[in-house]
């Protein structure tokens, strides 16, 4: 890796969403007060590529910090945020893994064309984060959140799979961030509406959903689940949990990377903002994710932030420092006839 990045001043631990395709006057104050490590784009901030590019720029001037981390989900199917006419609306993965069962040689490598292309749209408008790949491994009662955009039903298939979107994301300069540690592959809620509750025992997910976490441990990104794993810690979610964050992603799964939270205003979670942030942080996670857009839940969250220091600093820089990677000249064209004729025999949407 190359030399790490260096911060003109230390941010602070959270990663935030903003409200429309401009900064706000109430955000441009906040934001250069908060110092906030990164910021997460949906559809309601993307109009044009130019308009991203300059909402960008406007957010690292105002942050002072050139090395930001801008995030989007841009997973493919339903989890595309970035519209059409500009841009192509990739497939889900879950057509991915369909294509897998039939010709895994032909999946990984349409795959990771798909991923290399988002990647470069994302890193022509100066988005370097993209959460994705997803590696939890769905089972049959599983929630709809999960089965709607899994890599497939099995380890195998989640991790060849993930390693073709982790491989294409990084041919454009695109960091991925794997998600949702350790797997929320058994939840039968939506965490975006309640809490699920997982009550597998520890060998069953360790044998089964820790996987794909296992195979990835060394990347540099991971985004926790909000999910209650009964045999882990029968109290606390898992984002909340020092014995999910330490004892199983750090420990058991050796993960070492920055671990960032999955949206703290996210129904699974209860409580006020602060007092969520509070606690993953004290659980062990290293940045908080705060994705509404509405000032007052950001104001209410800045409280509770911290400027980065030590092994978290070291995290987020060396996530910074790749993310920071350059894009690739490609032809566009020519990757995308060869997807199309990776994936026309199977009837997938390009």
């Amino acid at each position: 890796m190359d030399k790490l990045v260096t911060f003109s001043q230390p941010p602070t631990n959270a990663i935030v969403g903003c409200a429309t395709t401009t900064l706000t006057a109430a955000e441009k104050v906040l934001f250069k007060q908060m110092r906030p490590a990164g910021l997460i784009l949906f559809a309601r901030n993307i109009a044009s590529p130019s308009q991203v590019f300059a909402l960008v720029d406007e957010f690292k001037s105002v942050t002072d910090n050139q090395y930001a981390l801008v995030l989007i989900d841009q997973e493919g199917g339903r989890v595309s945020r970035l519209p059409k006419p500009y841009w192509r609306i990739p497939p889900s993965p879950t057509e991915f893994a369909k294509l897998y069962q039939e010709s895994p040689k032909s999946a990984i490598r349409a795959c990771e064309i798909n991923y290399q292309l988002i990647g470069a749209d994302l890193k022509r408008v100066g988005i370097n984060v993209n959460c994705a790949p997803m590696l939890d491994i769905p089972q049959a009662d599983a929630s709809t959140v999960v089965t709607d955009r899994a890599l497939g039903d099995t380890p195998q298939s989640v991790i060849a799979l993930g390693q073709a979107t982790i491989t294409g994301l990084q041919l454009s300069g695109v960091e991925p961030v794997i998600k949702h540690g350790p797997g929320h592959g058994r939840g039968t809620t939506d965490s975006h509406k309640a809490l699920p509750v997982v009550n597998a025992d520890l060998d069953t997910l360790t044998k089964w959903d820790f996987l794909p976490f296992e195979h990835f441990k060394n990347q540099s990104m991971l985004m926790t689940a909000h999910i209650l794993y009964a045999a882990i810690d029968n109290q606390r979610p898992g984002t909340l949990s020092r014995k999910v964050i330490n004892e199983v992603l750090r420990e058991h799964i050796g993960f070492d990377g920055l671990i960032m939270t999955d949206d703290i205003d996210m129904h699974a979670l209860s409580g006020t903002t602060a007092n969520k942030a509070v606690q993953a942080l004290d659980a062990g996670c290293d940045l908080v994710l705060q994705c509404s857009g509405k000032i007052e839940d950001l104001q209410a969250l800045e409280p509770a932030l911290q400027t980065l220091t030590g092994n978290v600093l070291m995290r987020t820089q060396i996530a910074a420092t790749k993310a920071s990677a350059s894009l690739s000249k490609i032809d566009d064209a020519t990757l995308l006839e060869e997807l199309t004729e990776l994936i026309s025999s199977n009837g997938m949407p390009v």
